[in-house]
């Protein structure tokens, strides 16, 4: 016997639609309704957000920039940026700091809270200068509304030179430039320094004391060959980096077999080569010799007459021939130019058997 009769299958096939209809409208309502929900609790977490209070950049905690209405992303950039130096002079600072926008920094705005002790106001010299610790604040004025003293240049300090307008990295190499010269002498050599713009020496040169030039001492030219660096530096136009290049050229040279080989260290500038070639001689038998018939590929590599191209020939054609006599047959195999021979001739030696 059937459990349902034909009229309650057709019954039920009607009613099923209509069930689930409903179910489905049921459930479309209570999202509708969850989703209303959503939007307002958003809306009122919104108007929180919105609700600022006053707040000091320079002083306020990662908490109580969020608890002053500040969003986290924005209270991240302002602690990050001040963690790293930064003191927020005038509110205007603060739409530099990432995640800001000018409608956020808008409404921020009349809650932001700056000190009077470090809001930016024209400030008189001697609020430059720290006398505890002897130093030279950076403020961050304009340069040119910088105060300026008379002062040596010679021994201006990096963070004078900061202070005065140079950028911090500026000032290390106008200091680096001065000591590789020996010193600044005149406005001349003070504008040759790639740092130093017209704008800039225009300005200083008024205040700028330079020191006079003092004469070598006529005691006979040095030595170079035997010289240390204490005394490459105590003749006039050598200063300690280059004394130190003019020994490290020195030692992989081997010797200098001619004074105007100074002028090829690189820290060596052409007005300091003229003024130092008058104090200074050289010994050519105090050069250290290369056996160019047997030395190891290294030694050679590290002589800065030997190019890599001229290197390479010699080991091939060393080993094809067994060596040369004169340095005229390393010109003829091509391993040297007659102009490259010459510079390095003094340098090689040539075994009386070196054919074999």
């Amino acid at each position: 016997m059937a459990l349902f009769s034909r009229d309650d299958v057709k019954g039920l096939t009607l009613l099923l639609p209509i069930l689930l209809a409903l179910a489905l409208l049921v459930l479309l309502y209570g999202k509708m309704q969850q989703s209303d929900v959503v939007d307002e609790m958003k809306s009122e977490e919104a108007e929180v957000e919105r609700c600022y209070a006053p707040f000091n950049p320079n002083t306020f905690s990662y908490e109580e920039l969020r608890q002053a209405g500040v969003d986290a992303a924005i209270a991240v950039g302002i602690v990050r940026w001040r963690e790293y130096g930064k003191v927020y002079r005038i509110r205007e600072d603060l739409a530099l700091v990432s995640g800001m926008t000018d409608s956020i920094y808008a409404e921020l705005k009349p809650y932001i809270i700056i000190d009077d002790s470090l809001a930016a106001r024209p400030h008189n010299y001697d609020s430059y200068y720290d006398t505890t610790e002897r130093g030279y604040r950076r403020r961050d004025f304009r340069s040119d509304t910088i105060p300026l003293t008379h002062f040596r240049i010679d021994t201006a300090t990096v963070a004078f030179l900061s202070h005065v307008g140079f950028s911090d990295r500026q000032a290390e190499v106008l200091v680096q430039y001065r000591d590789m010269i020996g010193g600044i002498f005149n406005e001349e050599q003070l504008r040759r320094c790639y740092v130093v713009s017209d704008t800039m020496a225009t300005r200083l040169l008024p205040y700028i004391i330079f020191s006079q030039e003092e004469e070598p001492v006529a005691e006979g030219p040095l030595e170079i060959n035997s010289a240390d660096t204490t005394a490459l530096i105590s003749l006039y136009g050598i200063a300690s980096l280059s004394a130190r290049d003019i020994v490290e050229y020195r030692q992989r040279l081997g010797g200098f077999y001619s004074t105007e080989q100074i002028s090829e260290v690189k820290s060596v500038t052409e007005s300091n080569f003229e003024k130092i070639l008058p104090q200074i001689c050289c010994d050519s038998c105090k050069i250290s010799k290369i056996d160019i018939n047997f030395a190891s590929p290294k030694l050679l590599e590290e002589h800065p007459y030997v190019s890599s191209r001229a290197l390479r020939r010699i080991v091939k054609l060393r080993q094809l021939k067994g060596g040369w006599s004169r340095i005229e047959e390393m010109i003829s195999d091509e391993i040297f130019t007659a102009e490259e021979a010459e510079r390095i001739a003094p340098y090689l030696r040539f075994a009386a058997d070196s054919t074999r």
